[in-house]
This record gives C-alpha cells, sequence and structure tokens, in this order.
C-alpha cells in the first residue's frame, strides 16, 4: 500500500472541523466538508464513494473523524485508521481543549499526528488486516458460543463447569 493511500484527514466537533491534514491538492476537503454537514450526530460509521475514493467517517459522542482514502486502501484499514486518531485525539483532548477550540485551531498540534498514523497504518498494513480478520473470527466465535448457551439454557440443560 503507498503512500498516497490515505489523501486527506481531519477532526471535527460537531461540524466545525478542528484539525485536518494532507500533503495534496484537490477537492476533497470540501466534498468531505459537504459530506460532514450531512452527517447524523449518532455514533456511527459512514463511508461514501466518489470517483474512486472513499470518504469515511467516524462519528462519536458528538466528534466526526474523518479519513479520505483510495479504494484500494480498502475500509478496514480506513477504519482503523479512524479508530487510532479517536483514541489518540481523545487522549490528548478529552473533556478539555477539543470543547472549546476555534475552526481548525489544533492543525498544528494535531495535523503532524494524523500524518504520523496515516504512515503507520500504511507501514503495518498486514499486520492489521491479519488483526482485523482474528477479531471477525473470535467475535464469530463468541457469537457461536453464545448462541449454544442460550439453546442449552431453553431446553432447560444445567451449566457446569
Amino acid at each position: 500500500m503507498g503512500q498516497e493511500s490515505f489523501i486527506y484527514s481531519f477532526v471535527a466537533r460537531g461540524t466545525m472541523v478542528l484539525a485536518e491534514y494532507t500533503e495534496f491538492t484537490g477537492n476533497f476537503p470540501a466534498i468531505a466538508t459537504q459530506c460532514l454537514q450531512k452527517l447524523p450526530s449518532t455514533n456511527s460509521k459512514f463511508t461514501y464513494n466518489c470517483d474512486h475514493h472513499t470518504f469515511n467517517f467516524l462519528v462519536q459522542d458528538g466528534y466526526a473523524y474523518c479519513v479520505v482514502a483510495k479504494e484500494s486502501a480498502g475500509k478496514q484499514l480506513s477504519i482503523a485508521f479512524l479508530e487510532r486518531v479517536r483514541a489518540d485525539f481523545k487522549k490528548r483532548y478529552g473533556g478539555g481543549k477539543a470543547d472549546t477550540a476555534i475552526a481548525k485551531s489544533l492543525n498544528k498540534e494535531f495535523g503532524p499526528v494524523m500524518k504520523e498514523h496515516m504512515q503507520y497504518i500504511i507501514e503495518h498494513a498486514d499486520e492489521i488486516e491479519k488483526l482485523i480478520k482474528v477479531k471477525a473470527q473470535v467475535s464469530e466465535v463468541k457469537s457461536i458460543m453464545l448462541d449454544n448457551i442460550d439453546k442449552a439454557i431453553e431446553r432447560g440443560e444445567n451449566l457446569t463447569t
């Protein structure tokens, strides 16, 4: 996966972009901001496709995290990037500076951090994809086990260890 896989990223409070990062020129910041205006405020994940690019959003606790990526980067790696950015942003600014920051006032501080996260995801893409697959398998096994326990309880079986 190449360095150009992730093109643009931002963190916003509501619809106000607090920090953004890109090394490229284009209309993707304007498109991402238009998408931001239409996002619901509920905690969720969204991906929009446009012209061989994905606009990926993670909305949580009043903040929106966005990354614009080439389609070839894949949705899972984009979401992994957003999760890293969200965790780092909350650790640095949670309950403080971010709640009162004005538009783009965190660019100088947090822009380079988003660049580092982009580089990390790109450099460790194979390991991250393997981890995502293992997590999915664990989740599937957990779901099957819970389903089997529910069926056993319905049959009235005693569960002993």
